[in-house]
């Protein structure tokens, strides 16, 4: 380890930093170089970047580039203690990867990757560990085309959330988590620690002024939006309110100055995926998350 908090395995192979700044000095523009497929890494680098590490609840980042002839291949992130996100890795750098963070005494709970390189690297960690793997939960990973308004149109109108409202905003929060299985505390105080403080939110209102459904969307980084979250009521749903609402952020989004319009989904959900498809979203990739078991927790 260096003094700056660095690690480095030579020109070639993998570098891990803790210092976000070196990290995008070297692998940014990789990941802007698709910044549709790269939205998480540029969202949580980004968020790191501008916020520190208290945006993160002081969890220390790992971050790291795979470097060959000058050229950065890959990029992960993980915060301690939680599990590693990665850009896709043939298994050769998946094997690679995996003896570079067993050496450097890595213990991982889990990996975020697209399917290819979550199966592999899942592989290289179970010969290198013992660990076993199980998928926790399958994504599908969509951008946006050709926006498709939906028909017919629910009366109503899109407005941002407005700070009175934001009791209303963690509540429904809350609930999305809740139906996603998110194991996550949201409430005044844990707010700002939370994935869901930083994004800017939308309320789809009857005409009445009743709000009835939200859009959350990231801040634009490396052309990319990615709305997050969709959430409507149970007692609401079925009526249209979360296509009007998708429809609004994303023509925002667009005319913020967003190149790219992403957005995830739970791959088993036909609803959402259905939903999405005829606004005019195409499904870009799978991303697994594998949860790793070792043999001592057996």
């Amino acid at each position: 380890m260096h003094s700056d908090g660095s690690y480095r395995s030579g020109p070639d192979g993998w570098h891990l930093t803790e210092d976000v700044g070196e990290f995008l000095g070297h692998a940014g523009e990789f990941l802007r170089s698709r910044p549709a497929l790269h939205t998480t890494p540029l969202s949580v680098t980004e968020k790191l970047r501008v916020l520190g590490t208290a945006a993160y609840g002081g969890r220390t980042p790992v971050l790291g580039w795979l470097e060959r002839a000058g050229e950065v291949r890959a990029a992960f992130h993980r915060l301690l203690p939680a599990g590693l996100s990665v850009t896709s890795l043939t298994p050769e750098e998946a094997e690679e990867l995996t003896a570079h963070l067993r050496a450097l005494g890595h213990t991982l709970p889990s990996v975020t990757a697209d399917e290819p390189t979550a199966l592999a690297f899942a592989e290289a960690w179970r010969r290198h560990t013992g660990a076993l793997s199980t998928v926790r939960v399958r994504l599908r990973l969509h951008r946006l085309g050709t926006l498709i308004p939906p028909e017919p149109f629910p009366a109503g109108r899109g407005r941002l959330a407005g700070a009175a409202e934001h009791h209303r905003l963690m509540r429904w929060c809350r609930e999305f988590a809740a139906d996603v299985a998110e194991d996550v505390v949201i409430d005044a105080a844990s707010w700002a620690g939370t994935r869901f403080a930083e994004k800017q939110y939308t309320f789809w209102e009857t005409p009445d002024g009743t709000p009835v459904s939200m859009a959350g969307v990231n801040p634009i980084v490396g052309g990319q939006a990615r709305i997050d979250p969709v959430y409507t009521p149970a007692h609401l749903r079925g009526r249209g309110y979360a296509a009007a609402v998708t429809t609004e952020v994303g023509r925002a989004a667009l005319a913020a100055g967003a190149t790219e319009v992403v957005l995830y989904t739970n791959a088993a959900n036909p609803t959402s995926n259905a939903l999405y498809r005829r606004l005019g979203y195409r499904p870009l990739t799978d991303v697994l998350v594998h949860d790793f078991a070792y043999p001592e927790e057996t």
